[in-house]
């Protein structure tokens, strides 16, 4: 992984270069693809609760004020608090209630939910707590061994712009992580540049091979219509004249363009 100097991935417990990123949420991640697909996936669907039983959530759960935010959604904690969330939940008597609880002591020990019958499997009774974020804003638990797990709170978005991801893993310590990406990228250069070699070869103009696949081709096509074989000769020659004089158009204007700026 490699983070932008903007990205909200920074800090002491963010992503760092080289950390190997193995699951948003409860999605896998093994590729490029898959981070970008898990993200994606995240961004669509609303956000996911976590399983916390009853005497925890009230061990962990204090006293807060509930307003609602300009979008409608409901804050329960201080806006000053970097490591508190607030979170919904509902029991059999009220379908509408909320706790401040410090949001990495719920995720870390629990499993994700949508509704509280994914965590009746336990005879102890849970509850499915789902972080009460701002619309689009999403709290992604990003796993990242072995270092500990990364709490993102933010538009899901935002990571996929400002972190970069590479499906290679090295397998020793003394390989680069950007060595297949600088391996591709040259071999992507130089097919690109042997292409565009070839294609100005066989430009009909003066000591390349374009020269002598033009006198093939006018001896194959002409040989009927003109039969004098010095005005064939004449006629490869003035457009041989062309074709050098626009390749050299080019090239100078090229370099022209390269030392204006």
């Amino acid at each position: 992984t490699v983070s932008s100097q903007d990205s909200p991935a920074n800090g002491p417990r963010g992503l760092f270069v080289g950390d190997l990123v193995t699951n948003l949420q409860d999605c896998p991640v093994y590729s490029v693809e898959d981070w970008n697909s898990c993200l994606e996936d995240i961004s669509e669907k609303s956000q996911v609760g976590y399983c916390l039983s009853a005497a925890t959530l009230q061990q962990l759960s204090f006293p807060a004020r509930v307003y609602r935010r300009l979008d409608g959604t409901v804050e329960c904690c201080s806006n000053n608090s970097l490591t508190d969330v607030c979170f919904s939940y509902s029991n059999n008597l009220d379908s509408h209630l909320y706790a401040c609880l410090p949001a990495r002591k719920v995720i870390e020990a629990s499993k994700v939910c949508r509704t509280n019958m994914d965590c009746q499997k336990d005879s102890v009774p849970s509850f499915c707590v789902i972080p009460s974020l701002e619309n689009q804003t999403r709290l992604i638990r990003v796993k990242h061994p072995p270092h500990i797990d990364m709490l993102y709170v933010g538009h899901p978005m935002h990571l996929q712009y400002t972190v970069s991801l590479s499906s290679f893993v090295p397998r020793q310590n003394f390989l680069s992580i950007d060595l297949p990406v600088v391996i591709e990228t040259f071999c992507k250069y130089l097919i690109s540049l042997s292409g565009a070699l070839a294609v100005i070869n066989a430009v009909p103009c003066f000591a390349l091979d374009g020269q002598w696949i033009l006198n093939s081709f006018l001896e194959a096509t002409l040989s009927s219509l003109i039969v004098e074989k010095q005005n064939r000769e004449l006629v490869g020659f003035l457009i041989l004249l062309a074709g050098s004089a626009l390749l050299a158009a080019n090239v100078a204007l090229g370099l022209w363009m390269v030392t204006a700026r």
